[in-house]
């Protein structure tokens, strides 16, 4: 009957809310409300299905923050953008939120700072699976927001250790060892192949090293995964321990969408405390946008990140459940999330088109001297330009240059692109996306480019800017669906193939071309 009622409404009300343009997450929390409401009404849920549902949350969430560590590098949690925009917004924000609940409300003065501080933090979860769907965790902005998010979600785990009964033991030193583990953990890896086993070498790390390891010393869970993720990190198969999670995640990540919802039903007064708090939501957003800029973040970066932290946290819901005097605010913030998210959704979903919009007004409050990573490359020598460096990128790369010189790469991901300085390889970092590349970039001798990136927006963005800069050689693109062609020809791109057909003709031709050689090896036998 759980499964019945869980999996039902989850499939109903997150397809309904696709249909309009909004991300299945937000059907999500709504059939958990509809779920509580079935529970409540018509007494046919299980009496174990929110034990059930919490269990799988937690899941959900350790698998998350394992996969964000991943792709997180320590280095950039040091940056002065990431811990002065973080703090500063939390300050400010509770600052804020704390004065206005003890008068408006006359709450307890500790309740109102520590509903303050709930509703301080961003959405780890919504950034995240947004960052991630349209390819921008390893982008600038998408690194910006995913380590100011850490920051706060590192302050709130240190709120929750505070103010809840549970206090570390002396075993959580232990911790600080952690680097040590790291040859074990990589040769167990390695040893691990790509099958199941690599599955469950993820699950190891994530929820039993990581989850209830963490627990065990009387350290957070949430902490313990990301960890994990981090000091797997430096591996070169961890893209692969990252993708054979994806599937699990994502199932798990629909019980926690469901936990929310389960936690109570809300009354008038919750609502008209979660509209208020959504009203207010566009002042978090702006606050985030002039901060970043005053670290020196351009307009668009700053814009960008901020507009995916523009919601209220899962982790005030953690908080908010860890700590007992705050067990009454569950339900008004679980709300808050919730509606915070029908928000921030579909604006993030627009995010590039919005900018593009406003970017006159946004571009007045930068500052004039630009993050170091932010520097437009100089492309004015290349005869080539090869856009994103994955795969096929790297395989257009080096097909071309063998027939050609003066070519040049170029990614948004500064891991990969010293990666393949490493393999003395032309590749520059910048993001094909951004408006600022495409003003200030130099295309004098350029004959040719390639469009090598997975994400469709990004691939139209460019081939538009292209045209639009008065480029008037080939543009060649890959299409990972037939449906992605038209769109592509019609942005401005000479040809576009797609990448399984072609694989498909390549092996077709390695076929023939051996069939060839067998028959002219017995032609001469």
């Amino acid at each position: 009957m759980f499964e019945v009622f869980s999996i039902g409404l989850a499939f109903i009300f997150g397809l309904a809310v696709k249909q309009i343009g909004l991300p299945p997450l937000v059907g999500f929390l709504a059939a958990g409300f509809g779920l509580n409401w079935i529970g409540q009404r018509f007494g046919v849920l299980p009496h174990y299905t929110g034990e059930v549902l919490e269990h799988v949350a937690h899941l959900g969430v350790l698998l998350l923050l394992f996969t964000v560590g991943l792709k997180l590098k320590l280095r950039q949690l040091g940056q002065a953008a990431v811990l002065g925009g973080g703090g500063l917004h939390f300050l400010i924000s509770v600052a804020v939120f704390a004065p206005a609940l003890f008068w408006w409300m006359g709450l307890d003065l500790q309740v109102a700072a520590l509903v303050g501080v709930a509703l301080a933090f961003s959405s780890t979860v919504l950034a995240a699976k947004i960052l991630e769907a349209k390819r921008e965790l390893t982008a600038f902005h998408g690194r910006m927001a995913i380590g100011i998010l850490i920051v706060q979600d590192l302050i709130a785990l240190l709120v929750l250790s505070i103010f809840s009964d549970k206090t570390p033991s002396i075993w959580a030193l232990a911790v600080f060892a952690l680097p040590l583990l790291r040859p074990v953990i990589y040769w167990l890896l390695d040893l691990s192949g790509r099958d199941e086993m690599l599955v469950l070498m993820g699950m190891l790390l994530a929820t039993v090293l990581g989850g209830m390891g963490f627990e065990a010393v009387g350290l957070s869970s949430e902490v313990g995964a990301l960890l994990m993720g981090v000091l797997l990190a430096g591996h070169p198969r961890a893209s692969d321990v990252s993708e054979s999670l994806w599937g699990l995640k994502e199932l798990f990540l629909v019980g926690f969408f469901l936990q929310i919802g389960m936690s109570g039903l809300p009354t008038l007064g919750d609502w008209l405390f979660a509209l208020t708090l959504i009203a207010l939501l566009p002042l978090k957003g702006l606050l985030f946008f002039f901060i970043l800029a005053a670290f020196h973040l351009r307009a668009r970066n700053a814009f960008l990140a901020a507009l995916a932290l523009t919601a209220y946290s899962e982790f005030g819901l953690i908080v908010a459940a860890g700590i007992p005097v705050m067990n009454e605010w569950l339900v008004p913030l679980a709300l808050t999330v919730s509606l915070g998210f029908t928000v921030s959704a579909p604006l993030n979903r627009a995010a590039h088109a919005l900018f593009e919009r406003y970017e006159n007004r946004l571009c007045r409050y930068q500052r004039r001297t630009a993050h170091p990573d932010e520097i437009p490359p100089d492309l004015s020598s290349a005869r080539a330009l090869i856009m994103g460096m994955g795969r096929t990128g790297t395989a257009a790369f080096e097909r071309l240059e063998e027939s050609m010189s003066d070519l040049v790469g170029i990614d948004a991901d500064p891991y990969r692109v010293a990666e393949h300085r490493e393999h003395n390889r032309h590749v520059i970092l910048a993001d094909a996306e951004d408006t600022d590349f495409w003003r200030s970039v130099n295309l004098g001798c350029l004959e040719v480019v390639v469009l090598a990136m997975d994400d469709l927006e990004a691939k139209l963005i460019a081939a538009r800017k292209l045209r639009e800069r008065g480029f008037t050689g080939p543009i060649i693109s890959h299409a990972l669906y037939e449906e992605h062609v038209d769109k592509i020809r019609a942005a401005g791109a000479d040809e576009t193939y797609l990448t399984m057909r072609e694989a498909g003709l390549s092996l077709a031709g390695h076929a023939i071309k051996c069939l060839e050689q067998d028959q002219g090896t017995r032609d001469w036998v």
